[in-house]
């Protein structure tokens, strides 16, 4: 295993932050690259990648590690330095209000331009063309703040991988994924693996997360040089979400990092022994079907359905009851499906998101992802 550390403040400042990685195998195979808590403190994230990390120093040593692994176990150092009232908040720089998950380039114009003449019929050589240019566009990236040279660290050792998984977790919720609708696939595998109740695919999201800063661009591609150029989607990035950020423990960590070294050896990056992959999982489903519960007014906020629920159109999924006059409205699903977040809050005011619902039917548009 090797440690690299990425640092990420200007030499003078008054506060110096360090990006950590381990990079296990070699490069010049396949590539996988795990990065937990981009968001900060979404600990579930940090410690499957702590089991990670053991089980992978483990397969290295017994030489196999078929492939290259970058594990960064910690992905936002800056946001786990920022606390207000005593409460870690991580999913926004607090020096411009920017998700730190979001803003990613997306470099499909200037591709587009580099490319021309330079692709053939061979889509491995097509793979390897784009990922040079990728490369070289990431290099050419001039952070002006710390958090921009985060995220080009982060971007940089993940470019070129044939995996990404980015671990988060939820407020509540049950475990569910993330990925390109081309990808869905490739990803059913890593779904059964890990349990997922949900996996929401779409082909752009909006706000250029970092998953897709990784795999989008392939498919935009594809669809601009057309069959006679095939370019495949070369990488399998998802968001995986696990659970709640209260889901703390180490049998649950034990069990993710086995589901995702599972999957590592089911793309032939490590060899893990008889890895058997369940045949039921659930079926994908579009983000763009995805249904969110606002809150109406402000309340106690009291759930009739668990995380992970199928649900039915017109099932009552809370009560918003108004402490004063006692006044309650009741929040329906509004389509068959599964809710797979909810919040923990039980005091909320009005126009927060109280609950989202994975329904098999597109009816959104535009941006689909939370701020």
């Amino acid at each position: 295993m090797e440690t690299i550390k990425h640092p990420l403040s200007a030499p003078y400042g008054t506060v110096y932050y360090e990006l950590t990685s381990y990079h296990f195998g070699k490069a010049g195979g396949p590539k996988a690259y795990i990065q937990a808590a981009l968001h900060a403190d979404e600990v579930p994230a940090m410690l499957v990648a702590h089991e990670l990390r053991q089980r992978l120093q483990a397969l290295e040593a017994a030489g196999k590690v078929k492939g290259e692994v970058i594990l960064v176990p910690a992905a936002n150092p800056i946001g786990l330095a920022q606390v207000i009232n005593e409460r870690p908040f991580g999913r926004f720089d607090l020096s411009n209000g920017i998700n730190f998950n979001r803003g990613y380039p997306h470099y499909f114009e200037q591709l587009k331009v580099r490319l021309k003449g330079q692709l053939g019929s061979d889509a491995d050589a097509n793979v390897r063309t784009i990922r040079r240019h990728l490369r070289e566009l990431a290099g050419q990236w001039q952070p002006t703040s710390d958090a921009t040279t985060l995220k080009k660290a982060l971007f940089e050792m993940a470019i070129d991988a044939d995996i990404v998984l980015d671990l988060h977790c939820e407020n509540e919720g049950e475990l569910h994924l993330y990925v390109g609708t081309s990808l869905c696939e490739a990803a059913q595998p890593l779904a059964n693996l890990m349990g997922a109740c949900a996996v929401l695919h779409t082909t752009g999201a909006g706000g250029e997360p970092f998953d897709e800063a990784c795999s989008r661009l392939w498919w935009d591609l594809a669809a601009h040089f057309g069959p006679d150029y095939p370019i495949p989607s070369a990488c399998m990035a998802a968001t995986v979400e696990l659970r709640g950020e209260v889901e703390v423990s180490y049998e649950l960590a034990a069990r993710d990092a086995d589901a995702i070294i599972g999957y590592l050896h089911v793309r032939g990056l490590v060899d893990a022994g008889d890895v058997k992959v369940p045949q039921q999982g659930c079926a994908p489903t579009p983000l763009e079907g995805t249904q969110r519960l606002d809150a109406p007014h402000a309340g106690m906020l009291v759930y009739l359905k668990e995380v992970g629920a199928a649900v039915r159109a017109g099932d009552v999924i809370a009560d918003l009851i108004d402490p004063v006059s006692g006044d309650t409205t009741q929040l329906k699903s509004e389509v068959d499906g599964v809710l797979f977040t909810r919040l923990s809050h039980r005091y909320i005011i009005r126009g927060m998101n109280v609950a989202k619902i994975a329904g098999d039917k597109p009816f959104r548009s535009g941006s689909l992802l939370s701020l």
